[in-house]
């Protein structure tokens, strides 16, 4: 036997585990610059989604707190008519209740 042809196919044998290398760490990086990009992506997604969450409540915020500064509005008139009608109601009956208090005050039981 020939001991070059032995050491020969070692040297192919080495050569091609050594290509075998190359072609798992390409893998390896690929995989791994895909994975980033998805991450990246995902935080990407993740953050537009945030701001638009984030739109949608301010929004309905503003939108309940422009209905709620109208109802405060309505009901602080609401509140000055209801006053309105009071006082001119006591206005009316204060004259009466003045001489019913006066006559009783006045009026001496024997």
């Amino acid at each position: 036997m020939d001991p070059f042809k032995g050491q020969g196919g070692i040297q192919m044998l080495l050569t091609a585990e050594q290509e075998a290398q190359h072609i798992v760490n390409n893998a390896r990086n690929l995989r791994t610059q895909r994975l980033k990009q998805a991450k990246e992506e995902a935080e990407k997604e993740a953050a537009q989604y945030k701001s638009h969450m984030e739109e949608e409540y301010q929004k309905s915020i503003s939108e309940n707190t422009g209905s709620s500064g109208s109802n405060v509005k309505k009901l602080e008139e609401e509140t000055e008519a209801k006053i309105k009608n009071l006082k001119k109601s006591t206005s009316k009956v204060t004259s009466e209740v003045v001489d019913m208090l006066l006559k009783y005050v006045t009026n001496i039981k024997t």
